[in-house]
């Protein structure tokens, strides 16, 4: 009977932190900031006490420069303001989404009056519009008519888009791409 192997937890696993803090730094010389501290190049040894005796920790921010840049903050303080900066920022950050609207070469001109309404409430959302004809049998050889349908569908949007990606054929659809006009401030 073979023994299993010993596989650890992942849960269980301590992580190791992303910064190396105090003792761990082990460069000759470090550049130093902070907000209570003469910034400028000093030893290891040298920053370590000036941040013992502020209470706080020597922490490396930029260990790829030469020297590394440190900075004496209080390191679970630090950890807390930058995960708070990055929430910050995933929060800011909009998420585009495309939505499709869908002809065929034969769509009527009320139709298309009708969609381009749907379009329009997409566009000012802040949505991209992939809008693309739809060829069944033999409907292939009507690609100019396609061409112009799709066109004249960004005309009728020129007030809420731009023309991201031309029409063009792949397949047996012809598409193009809308995207949002950049609102005015």
């Amino acid at each position: 009977m073979q023994k299993k192997p010993f596989i650890r937890n992942p849960r269980f696993v301590k992580k190791e932190d992303e910064h190396r803090i105090n003792g761990r730094i082990i460069e000759a010389n470090v550049r130093l900031v902070g907000d209570n501290v003469e910034p400028g190049v000093y030893p290891t040894s040298k920053a370590q006490v000036m941040a013992e005796e502020l209470g706080l920790d020597l922490v490396e921010i930029s260990p790829n420069t030469d020297p590394p840049v440190c900075k004496i903050v209080d390191y679970k303080k630090f950890l807390y303001e930058r995960k708070k900066k990055e929430k910050e920022i995933k929060a800011n950050t909009v998420k585009v989404l495309i939505k499709e609207i869908r002809f065929t070469s034969n769509t009527d001109e009320h139709d298309v009056d009708f969609k381009s309404k749907h379009a329009a409430k997409f566009l000012q959302e802040g949505n991209k519009v992939k809008c693309f004809v739809m060829f069944r049998g033999r409907d292939i050889v009507f690609q100019d008519r396609a061409k112009d349908l799709l066109t004249g569908f960004a005309e009728k949007l020129e007030d809420y888009a731009t023309v991201e990606s031309e029409p063009k054929t792949e397949g047996r659809r012809m598409f193009m791409t809308l995207a949002p006009k950049a609102k005015k401030k």
